[in-house]
């Protein structure tokens, strides 16, 4: 039963469920079989709710409107700075209050509401702050390659998806936490626009100035459509076709940070993702979003300042965090204090890209300037070493948080070195539709593999 159902898509589970050829409580055991068998050399799970999944997959099997679930019995993994109710919302810190959430969150009620079962909850680094997932409550791999990260913060439920022990995945991103994660991981990522889905604590009292998201991590674009429709409750979201006219796509693969050396690998994979377009019709043109050191300062002080509120939010004492994270929620304090994260600054940088999407529709970047980080060793290192390290691999998403614009992340084929390439589609406000139709062409047009090599 395993090896049938395990490896099936979100949409083909449920349509199984749905007809009753399989029960919700099969689909579940499958999976968490896999869990079993796989997750402890990966550790994308934090914890596994081995027999209340079970229980609440015959609860699916048992309801009188299955027919009608778009997620019927539906294996998901949920990201744990995320509330499921009965279980602890921990921020991967030993830091946080270990309680039970006393209910779910907005997005994790609307999931098991379309028949989705929660499994488990999926490891992140300390704070969700950065983009490896080694913290003081673990280190999640990357299937791919175990000695390297899945990325970061959504590590965990990225590794979950591309292993096979679950179809689905429920990420956050507030600097690229779906994105990056979906590249490291080969799979496809989606960060909606702001307002798109419900977002509120525990992400944090404002969220990170409104910069988090959530978003799916799945492997095929079909899937990521279907759960960002139910997250949203916006039917004209859950079905996804290519583009029905062509449009005007700017590429580029100019580095958002001074400095920052992009891997040819990654430069490769965005023009190739151009000369696919082009072919189907498209018209492309090389256009650079207006970056700067101004708005690379500005990023980061809405990235400190958020996470110092975070640590006045959730009572925590900042001398149990670990060196890098106590040092990044220090100089937050220090930035709020003095007004260093203005909206002011969102509102410039959301001025000037729009004037890029005046002349274009889509924008076509890199997600990684270099191959995913090594998994272990981040863990008591100096801030100052880990800032470097995850802004000079994965620079591109954040812009785009700021801007509160939506972007996915799809993957471009594999590179030297046997890790997955990956492009980020981005498009101006409202336009979450357009980012899926390019997406689900470029799934036509260059099909990838859904699962790390052997897991599936």
């Amino acid at each position: 039963m395993v090896r049938e159902l395990v490896g099936l898509s979100a949409r083909e589970l449920a349509e199984r469920v749905t007809r009753r050829e399989v029960s919700a409580e099969e689909v579940v055991a499958a999976h968490l079989a896999k869990i079993e068998a796989l997750d402890g050399r990966i550790g994308a799970f934090q914890l596994v709710r081995a027999e209340k999944a079970l229980a609440e997959a015959r609860v699916v099997d048992a309801r009188e409107d299955l027919a009608t679930l778009p997620l019927a019995g539906v294996p998901v993994a949920i990201k744990d700075n995320v509330d499921v109710a009965g279980e602890p919302t921990r921020h991967g810190s030993p830091a946080v209050d270990a309680r039970p959430a006393a209910g779910d969150d907005p997005v994790v009620a609307r999931l098991r509401a379309a028949g989705a079962v929660v499994v488990g909850k999926t490891r992140v680094p300390e704070l969700c702050i950065w983009g490896v997932t080694d913290g003081p409550l673990g280190t999640a791999r990357n299937p791919w390659d175990p000695t390297r990260t899945p990325g970061g913060s959504s590590g965990g439920s990225a590794a979950a998806v591309a292993a096979g022990m679950t179809p689905i995945a429920l990420a956050a991103d507030g600097l690229g936490s779906t994105r990056i994660p979906a590249a490291c991981c080969g799979l496809v990522g989606v960060k909606p626009g702001a307002g798109v889905a419900p977002v509120r604590s525990p992400l944090g009292r404002d969220q990170w100035f409104g910069m988090a998201q959530h978003g799916p991590l799945t492997t095929t674009v079909a899937d990521a459509a279907l759960m960002l429709g139910i997250l949203s409750v916006r039917d004209d979201l859950r079905e996804v076709s290519p583009p029905a006219t062509p449009l005007r796509v700017a590429i580029s693969t100019a580095s958002p940070g001074l400095g920052i050396r992009v891997d040819e690998a990654y430069v490769a994979a965005v023009r190739q993702t151009g000369e696919l377009l082009a072919g189907a019709g498209h018209r492309v043109a090389e256009a650079d979003p207006p970056y700067g050191t101004r708005y690379a300062a500005a990023i980061l002080a809405h990235w400190v300042a958020g996470v110092a509120e975070d640590v006045e939010t959730f009572g925590i004492d900042p001398s149990r965090l670990t060196r890098a994270a106590r040092t990044h929620a220090r100089i937050g304090r220090l930035v709020r204090r003095i007004g260093g994260a203005r909206r002011a600054d969102m509102q410039a940088w959301k001025e000037a890209v729009a004037r890029l999407f005046a002349d274009h529709d889509v924008l076509i970047t890199p997600v990684l300037a270099r191959p995913p980080l090594r998994a272990d060793g981040w863990v008591g290192r100096s801030w100052p070493a880990v800032l470097d390290a995850n802004l000079k691999y994965a620079p591109f998403a954040a812009p785009w948080n700021f801007a509160g614009y939506p972007a996915a992340t799809v993957p471009a084929g594999v590179g030297p070195d046997g890790l997955p390439l990956a492009v980020q589609i981005v498009a101006p406000d409202g336009a979450e539709a357009r980012v899926l139709a390019v997406a689900a062409q470029l799934e036509t047009l260059r099909p990838w593999p859904r699962y790390a090599p052997g897991c599936v």
